[in-house]
């Protein structure tokens, strides 16, 4: 029987899995992925403990069209409840505790923002339009800020965008261009939320975990600590692996393929590098050890170069796709029930809120509890991110990325001007993040940048993940790689069932009205 690799754990790699059973009809014992962490989950990553504080890097939000997510999740049993699947659990807990947002922004005096305007002068009606309806082609190097003007980026509209999606205005109009058209739906109710799907906890416990249980007992193996670092590739016009390098307890290995094996590659992190601070340090940066995603995607397209992309856009430009994430964790409700007050909606219920005047961009978000399933009733886990590290605080005056725990929830405190801001701070333990390459696929590329899933002339190899190219779709998302990962397996074994196509609301008369009359709102 032939066998398959999957480079990596990620939620690509395990819907690959997944998908490789499911339509491909393999034995999950005929699976194996292999992943240089200790650990699955990829960037879906939750962990820790009330005693030393939670963490998350980030969280992913979903809506109503992530067809290719909702139709492999529809599979995997809940863990709560096995006669549901993981999509009935997600669609349960979002009619129990949909989102409406009444604090979307909040100003420098501390104060709420009527968002329901977007703010727009018709310069800026007209740039947004033509931006959309611009050939992707005519994009290609190019900036957002190179198709508006400075106006555009002080209006509502691009405040909720920009934290909604963790756009910055130096990153691609191309990504940019994609993610209006492919969320055009949203528009009406973008100041509320309430198009935006939550699993019913961290996208790990949710989603994860139930995948690498089901995954198990079909018989996949997962061998972790073990990092590719080369596949060979046969002589000849045609792109097929006859071999897998790698290296694992100190040692190098190579596993040979049969003529019918199939490999897949997670070429690229938007995690890598990751580093984690606490209440008393901040995180270091730190890129000296490149990680066997980017080494792996470096060495394969210096083999065929132009033809299976371009890792030194992505990974080459630190100080363009930075941000810091921080994960608050309490035993006190004080900031809970202050913050529930202050929004106008109970925790869970509430959505974003951004403070649109703070020197780092604030957003935080206060998520249903719990947020962690093993989270006792008495404790407490909020989440939150600024977009300009590199930025001296309003309060704090240092960068975001140079400071502890405490200091960054003191600047969101003094943002907020509670009066408990001392009880607050004693009480909680704060664990930042820094990421180097968090938004690194937003960068400014162009064609060919990202190869495509199953490269022209393969045999055996696809690329999954973010950096893999998906015409139309939009990449920081769950249902990206969950496509990609559906792409690779129809189109390596050529099978009739290939995947929903990517949803287009902006061919859809009603939704097209329903956007113009909100660009128009005052």
């Amino acid at each position: 029987m032939a066998k398959a690799y999957l480079v990596g754990s990620g939620v690509a790699a395990l819907s690959a899995a997944a998908f490789l059973i499911r339509e491909g009809g393999f034995a999950g014992s005929d699976i194996v992925l292999l992943e240089e962490q200790d650990r699955e989950g990829g960037s879906l990553d939750a962990a820790g403990s009330p005693e030393t504080g939670y963490t998350m890097r980030g969280g992913r939000m979903f809506e109503v069209h992530f067809d290719c997510t909702y139709d492999l999740l529809g599979s995997i049993p809940s863990l709560d409840d096995p006669s549901k699947s993981v999509t009935e659990d997600t669609f349960a807990f979002h009619d129990d505790f949909a989102w409406n947002d009444h604090a979307r922004l909040v100003d420098a005096s501390g104060t709420v923002v009527a968002s329901h305007s977007m703010g727009f002068t018709e310069r800026d009606r007209v740039e947004l339009v033509k931006c959309v309806a611009t050939p992707e082609g005519q994009l290609d190097g190019k900036r957002i800020t190179d198709c508006f003007s400075p106006e555009f980026f002080t209006t509502n509209f691009w405040w909720m965008w920009c934290t909604t999606f963790a756009f910055e205005p130096w990153h691609s109009a191309i990504e940019f261009r994609r993610y209006l058209n492919r969320f055009v739906h949203l528009f009406k109710t973008f100041d509320t939320m309430s198009g935006i799907y939550r699993t019913r906890f961290n996208q790990f416990d949710s989603i994860v975990r139930p995948m690498m249980k089901w995954l198990t007992e079909q018989g996949v193996t997962f061998q972790f600590g073990t990092r590719v670092t080369d596949l060979r590739l046969a002589d000849g016009d045609a792109l097929t692996v006859t071999a897998l390098t790698l290296t694992r307890g100190g040692r190098t290995e190579e596993i040979t393929l049969g003529p019918d094996d199939l490999v897949m590659v997670t070429n690229g992190s938007m995690t890598a590098d990751s580093t984690l601070g606490s209440t008393d340090t901040a995180p270091v940066l730190d890129t000296s050890g490149s990680s066997g995603a980017w080494a792996l995607w470096d060495t394969l397209a210096a083999k065929r170069p132009g033809s299976l992309g371009n890792p030194a856009v992505f990974h080459s430009s630190v100080q363009d796709s930075t941000w810091a994430s921080f994960t608050v964790t309490t035993q006190d409700p004080t900031f809970f029930k202050l913050m529930e007050d202050f929004s106008g909606s109970e925790a869970g219920k509430g959505g974003l809120i951004t403070f649109k005047d703070s020197n780092w961009l604030l957003t935080i978000v206060l998520n249903h509890q719990p947020h962690f399933r093993d989270q006792p009733e008495d404790t407490f886990v909020w989440w939150g991110y600024g977009l300009f590290p590199d930025k001296e605080g309003d309060f704090v005056k240092k960068p975001m990325r140079h400071c502890t725990g405490r200091e960054i929830l003191d600047e969101v405190l003094e943002h907020l001007r509670f009066e408990q801001a001392p009880q607050i701070l004693d009480n909680s333990i704060v664990v930042p993040a820094l990421m180097p390459y968090i938004t690194s696929q937003f960068l400014v590329r162009g064609a060919g940048d990202r190869p495509p899933v199953v490269p022209e002339k393969s045999t055996n190899l696809a690329f999954i993940g973010q950096y893999a190219e998906v015409p139309d779709d939009v990449v920081f998302t769950v249902e990206y790689s969950v496509r990609t990962a559906w792409t690779a397996v129809a189109g390596l074994l050529h099978l009739d069932r290939q995947p929903p196509p990517v949803y287009k609301g902006q061919h859809n008369p009603r939704v097209l009205v329903e956007a113009l009359e909100t660009l128009h709102r005052r």
